[in-house]
């Protein structure tokens, strides 16, 4: 096995890898990478490397991307997905550093820390020149709730500050237990005294700090982003601070990175870090160490943890599931090699504790076992859906109860197009499997039958 570490992680990371017998662990450089990527099957980043279709065309072996990081706009999702490479990220290995740099950046725009220092290396001593503003009973309105919003919840309120959040995926219920009042976007625009950004970048946030919205923000905030520079229209964020219309900004990220000739670098009520909010030893650390233990385990055991282009399972999920996805692609296969003619739709009943295990895989599964037994390009349980689709492969489920024989049962059926005329039939095996995790096969069109699910069978 071989697992390339392109960008800089934790030693202790590397170690864990490298305690795998027979694994070669290669640690390359931005020269070095494009040789050594043809027989990897792990690849291993932060954020300086781009995993891009070109890079991902030199590497046929690759399996498994693993971003040590939250975010993964370096690494062309599409691209891995079509070529079924599992793409994982290691959230909330950082949250609490880039939590409390947000708040270093907040506390430093309302005591006005930058400048004050600035003006003391100069020199200066300019002890009444301004007052500075407390953020006791301030309110402070946060856009995203997930693991670096509520780490920043709970700060504020050992700083006695209100706190609004806006986020359309998080309940009233669990912002309630943070202690954040939901709202409306523009209530908490309107309402906050500082505005603190922690989304992530999507069609539907990209510049979501624009004309528009900084007009609602209250005259005088203070507005903070250490997530994604995409987020902010940074020409309208300048105008609205050359005309007071904001007292300040602290960014650590930006659209263009290192920023060149940005018309907010150069603004006195501008604080601006480089790209750092997560960069602590703890972080670093955590997050290397993370995404090695999720490469291993998926290389070594199928684990799947923290995907982001295919529903993770729990190592839990994962034990009771591995021997349904076994079943399911067998059956599948099997689906694909007897069925009288070409199938339109596949339909999958799911019975018992199959239904409980991650049907989202089981369906890729079964689908692997399809096309795999049809098709000259390999697909996984990670690519299988895009090429399924891609081929108008529709796929139909269902799950049910049996009242008789084995309780846990897998169905697959080839069924014809839907209106279709013709001789074109339904055909449809069913399976189970032992308690020994052995696959066995019940029903083979219509015919009740037990057998070992595996070899030839006639």
């Amino acid at each position: 096995m071989k697992v390339i570490v392109a960008d800089k992680i934790s030693e202790r990371g590397i170690t864990l890898l490298k305690e795998q017998a027979g694994w070669n662990i290669v640690l390359t450089t931005k020269d070095t990478l494009n040789a050594e990527i043809a027989d990897a099957d792990a690849l291993i980043v932060r954020s300086a490397t781009k995993v891009t279709p070109e890079l991902l065309e030199r590497a046929p072996r690759l399996r498994v991307v693993g971003r040590a990081g939250v975010g993964v706009d370096n690494i062309d999702l599409d691209e891995a997905t079509r070529r079924g490479v599992l793409v994982m990220s290691t959230p909330g290995g950082n949250a609490v550093s880039v939590a409390e740099h947000t708040f270093a950046l907040m506390l430093a725009l309302a005591r006005q820390v930058s400048r004050l220092d600035k003006t003391m290396h100069e020199g200066k001593w300019e002890k009444g020149s301004t007052a500075g503003t407390e953020v006791r009973g301030k309110t402070l309105g946060l856009i995203g709730l997930g693991r670096i919003g509520s780490e920043v919840a709970v700060r504020a309120e050992a700083f006695d500050m209100r706190v609004l959040g806006y986020d359309p995926y998080i309940s009233e219920a669990a912002a309630r237990e943070m202690q954040v009042e939901l709202v409306p976007l523009e209530k908490l625009l309107a309402e906050s005294d500082f505005v603190s950004l922690h989304t992530a970048v999507s069609p539907a946030t990209q510049n979501l700090i624009n004309a528009s919205t900084l007009a609602q923000m209250k005259k005088g905030a203070r507005l903070i982003n250490a997530a994604r520079g995409e987020l902010i229209d940074e020409g309208a964020l300048a105008e609205a601070l050359k005309s007071g219309h904001l007292a300040g900004a602290a960014l650590d990220v930006f659209v263009e990175e290192p920023p060149k000739n940005s018309a907010l670098t150069g603004l006195p009520n501008v604080i601006a870090t480089p790209h750092v909010a997560g960069s602590t030893a703890e972080a670093q650390e955590e997050v290397g160490t993370q995404v090695a233990v999720q490469v291993r385990d998926y290389l070594a055991d199928g684990v799947i943890r923290n995907a982001v282009n295919l529903p993770a399972l729990s190592p839990d999920q994962y034990r009771r599931g591995r021997p349904y996805m076994a079943l399911a692609e067998r059956l599948g296969s099997m689906v694909a090699q007897a069925a009288a003619s070409r199938p339109a739709r596949i339909r999958i009943r799911y019975a018992g504790e199959v239904a409980e295990v991650g049907t989202h895989l089981l369906r890729s599964a079964v689908l692997v076992g399809l096309l795999n037994a049809v098709l000259d390009e390999k697909v996984n349980v990670v690519n299988a859906p895009q090429v399924a689709a891609a081929r108008r492969l529709t796929v139909e489920e269902e799950t049910r109860r049996r009242e008789h024989g084995f309780p846990n049962t897998l169905e697959v059926s080839s069924l014809p197009d839907k209106g279709a005329s013709g001789p074109a039939t339904e055909f449809t095996v069913e399976g189970t499997v032992l308690h020994d995790g052995t696959p066995r096969v019940l029903q083979i069109g219509g015919i009740p039958v037990e057998a070992q699910l595996e070899g030839t069978i006639l």
